[in-house]
């Protein structure tokens, strides 16, 4: 059966690109007044359990997502299937995505490793189709931050989105993500994942990424 694909981060912003055009920059004064308050990833130094990348998506991960808009309004749902694979200090993490419109989409990234920092965390680097560049991140304690921008082709010209993403694992088996959503220091949006894996997907898994079923 043929899939459509289209990139995460295509996906994601396409449906919110007329509220950046709607909202103007005098809401982008207070959005980036927010942005700057979040604080540098070290200060999770001292949380448990300590978030190892590699280790954590190694084998199969499932994950329940949604998308916010910068009001707070539910825009979209999704769910997605990981398969994490391990070379060295390399992940190479598949992501499959259904929305609960029927749209699919998918990623892999390609995640290295680069070690400890003197400031004590641990430095990442990423790639993926649809990223510009890289994504440069650390992990310190239970959590990771990682910055990147993605391309987005709108109207025939291309549209640099960034995003500030981060993930705290907060058991065994359980992760969750944030990652906020901005153009030109606008926060335009958030994504809210939660990442299951070993006992704790089994109890929820396997998802179904082919057709969009509420339970």
């Amino acid at each position: 059966m043929a899939r459509h694909r289209r990139s995460f981060g295509a996906v994601i912003i396409g449906g919110v690109f007329r509220l950046i055009v709607t909202a103007g920059l005098l809401i982008g004064v207070f959005a980036g007044l927010s942005a700057c308050a979040r604080k540098d990833v070290t200060h999770l130094l001292e949380r448990r359990p300590s978030l190892v990348l590699e280790d954590f998506f190694a084998g199969d991960t499932i994950a329940l997502g949604i998308f916010e808009d910068r009001f707070g309004n539910l825009r979209r749902q999704f769910r997605v299937n990981l398969k994490g694979t391990i070379t060295g200090n390399r992940l190479v993490l598949d992501e499959t995505f259904l929305y609960e419109d029927g749209e699919k989409a998918s990623r892999i990234w390609t995640i290295d490793n680069l070690g400890r920092a003197e400031d004590g965390t641990f430095r990442y680097e990423g790639r993926a189709d649809d990223v510009d560049g890289s994504a440069k991140g650390r992990i310190a304690g239970n959590g990771l931050n990682w910055q990147y921008d993605v391309s987005l082709e709108m109207a025939g010209s291309k549209m640099d989105v960034h995003f500030d993403d981060w993930i705290y694992r907060q058991s065994e088996d359980i992760a969750i993500n944030r990652a906020y959503v901005s153009k030109f220091g606008v926060e335009i949006g958030s994504v809210t994942i939660v990442f299951l894996r070993g006992k704790a997907a089994a109890a929820v898994g396997p998802l179904d990424v082919e057709q969009w079923v509420a339970r």
